[in-house]
């Protein structure tokens, strides 16, 4: 009896079985996938192709899953066509295209780069239009650095003997004359030429007088005739030539001093003299120059000079230099031991925070200056050099290896005592008799031992009348004076 149930109990088993495959093939036709299955259908993946179907994952749930023939993994959703498609296969790409390809980098690369440099050249030529634009305006005072004790002076070298090749020279900047202003107003009157930006810094010329408005500043072009430039008469508001202005340095070599006498000043290389000796107002020359072996005496020229005024100095000297570019500033400036900057502008000006009443000022982008003190002189200063033609014409005997370096000066006294001295200065002395030989070609001021002094900022020379403070004896301004320590090397030569 127990053998029979068991038997009825297999056989029921075995029926239910059948009848859930016959469900479960009824539900799924012949001819369809079973969604709980799949298998690869690519035979390009021949491993994976011929695998078994495999069982969707249960989280699949009813929407099936696909074999990704790559992986050879069952995926949940319907076929996106990794179990079909044929394997992606990069391109080959030749040599040739490769090549290619780089050519076009750098050919792209260096456009950019050519369209970058544009874009510099142009930012900087936009730049350099605004800087014109802005030198037609005055530009800004410019303080002075804070006042210090006063180091030694500086030391002075021997001649350069580089052998750099001298470039070609340009003729120096003329010296502009300030007339006193006149009580009548003078009648404007247009630039004899229209400035042109063709024409060189050194062909133009501006009246530098704000007492005179309405020629101050106005630009004017040398006329032709003028061979190294000219200055701007502030009165006449007309351009004149360098060699038809009082004061002129140029063919004719008549220097005169202030009694009116011609007279020349030798001194020595490499000492320091004398220039003028107020009790207000002491200016030393540094004198640098080369031997002459069929004279007696150097050739001199003055490379620098000290001004002492009140309780302050002021240095101005030219920079020692082999290869001369008149381009390149070689002006050398110090206030009270401190040096001064000015930017390379025509018109920059620096003016004193300590001595409000002290500036100066550029009157030209490089090499030349004005300094003034207010109701006590006008200096102006300009670097030059010896060119190889003026040697040749003097018999200097330099070369191109060095260039001299030297300043022509115009000098502008406001205020001087009766008792006045020095080398240019005694010519102004209210009883002062002249002692040179005015027949002579060449009428020399002797005296070097009276006027030499220890260094180019010292007081010490026997004819010092220098105290800081104003005589009560001071006489009105004076005529203009130039001096210049190119002609002939004669150390320093004046004239009215």
């Amino acid at each position: 009896m127990a053998r029979v149930e068991v038997h009825f109990s297999v056989a029921s088993l075995m029926v239910l079985l059948a009848m859930g495959l016959i469900a479960e093939a009824a539900r799924y036709p012949s001819g369809l996938d079973n969604p709980n299955q799949a298998t690869c259908k690519n035979k390009e993946f021949t491993e994976c192709y011929n695998q078994q179907p495999q069982v969707c994952p249960e989280f699949c749930g009813d929407q099936g899953c696909h074999v990704n023939c790559v992986s050879c993994k069952p995926v949940c959703g319907p076929d996106d066509g990794s179990s079909s498609s044929p394997p992606k296969v990069s391109p080959l790409i030749t040599k040739e295209e490769k090549e290619k390809k780089k050519a076009e980098k750098v050919k792209e690369k260096e456009k950019k780069k050519q369209e970058k440099e544009k874009a510099k050249e142009e930012k900087k030529k936009e730049k350099e239009e605004k800087q014109k634009e802005k030198k037609k305006d005055s530009p800004p005072v410019y303080p002075s650095p804070p006042t210090v004790p006063t180091p030694s002076p500086p030391l002075y070298p021997s001649p350069p003997t580089e052998t750099t090749p001298s470039p070609p020279v340009y003729p120096s900047p003329p010296t502009e004359p300030t007339p006193s202003p006149p009580s009548p107003t003078p009648t404007p009157t247009t630039p004899s030429t229209p400035p042109s930006s063709e024409v060189s810094a050194k062909r133009r010329s501006r009246c530098r007088n704000p007492k005179y408005g309405k020629c101050y500043n106005v630009e004017h072009v040398c006329p032709a005739a003028c061979p190294t430039g000219c200055v701007v008469d502030c009165v006449t508001c007309k351009p004149m030539c360098n060699c038809d202005q009082p004061g002129a340095v140029c063919q004719d070599p008549r220097f005169i001093g202030g009694d009116g006498i011609t007279f020349y000043f030798h001194g020595k290389q490499n000492r320091d003299f004398c220039l003028l000796s107020d009790s207000n107002l002491h200016i030393n020359a540094h004198f640098i120059g080369k031997r002459n072996q069929n004279m007696k005496r150097d050739f001199t020229w003055v490379q620098a000079i000290g001004i002492l005024f009140g309780d302050h100095q002021i240095y101005v000297g030219a920079q020692k230099t082999a290869a001369w570019d008149d381009s390149v500033d070689r002006l050398g400036l110090t206030f009270d031991g401190q040096p001064i900057y000015l930017p390379e502008l025509e018109g920059a000006k620096w003016q004193s925070e300590a001595a409000p009443s002290v500036t100066i000022t550029r009157s030209s982008m490089t090499n030349k200056v004005i300094v003034e003190v207010e109701g006590n002189f006008k200096i102006t200063a300009n670097v030059v050099p010896i060119t190889e033609e003026e040697s040749k014409i003097h018999s200097y005997g330099i070369t191109k290896d060095g260039c001299f370096a030297h300043l022509d000066l115009g000098f502008k006294f406001y205020s001087l005592g009766q008792n006045v001295n020095g080398v240019l200065g005694q010519t102004y002395a209210k009883n002062y008799v002249s002692k040179v030989k005015v027949g002579a070609s060449m009428p020399v001021m002797g005296g070097d031992d009276k006027f030499i002094v220890s260094n180019v900022l010292a007081k010490d020379c026997a004819v010092a009348r220098f105290t800081g403070s104003s005589s009560s004896e001071s006489s009105s301004e004076y005529t203009s004076i130039s001096c210049s320590s190119g002609i002939d090397g004669r150390g320093v030569v004046c004239k009215k």
